[in-house]
């Protein structure tokens, strides 16, 4: 089963790559993107069962990624929102945990953590039962 994904990333060379790597390596169908806080807000709502994964960069061309997050924490059960940031420093992966992120993972060096996260979650429907279910989805990079 592919993983819908919805990327919020306003860099065109890192969002193009992000998704051929993803698609190429993931099993990952990319559903939709947006450069800014307000496009990635309006989409996830109004697109809410579109989607299985949101991929959202923190730094954004405009608002920030941490508006969509908290947009989306009523999110529907068994949805995923990572953060995909060059400052995945300790009091941002807090500030995302807070906010419901389900993973984090720094640009610079975790890419392949990222491609890991989303195999596990478009090749084991129980990974996301038990999610849906509340039990606790080993695999998360917080």
């Amino acid at each position: 089963m592919k993983l819908r994904t919805y990327i919020v990333e306003d860099n065109a060379t890192i969002r193009e790559n992000l998704i051929g790597t993803l698609e190429e390596l993931a099993s990952v169908e990319a559903v939709g993107i947006a450069e800014t806080e307000d496009e990635g807000k309006e989409w996830l709502s109004a697109h809410s069962d579109q989607w299985d994964l949101a991929i959202v960069d923190l730094f954004l061309r405009q608002g920030s990624g941490l508006g969509v997050l908290a947009a989306c924490r009523t999110r529907r059960p068994g949805q995923k929102m990572v953060v995909l940031s060059n400052y995945a420093t300790p009091d941002v992966r807090m500030r995302c945990a807070q906010l419901g992120v389900d993973a984090v993972f720094d640009k610079s060096n975790e890419i392949d953590a990222l491609v890991d996260y989303c195999i596990q979650h478009s090749s084991s429907p129980s990974a996301t039962d038990a999610a849906a279910q509340g039990a606790p989805v080993s695999g998360s990079s917080m």
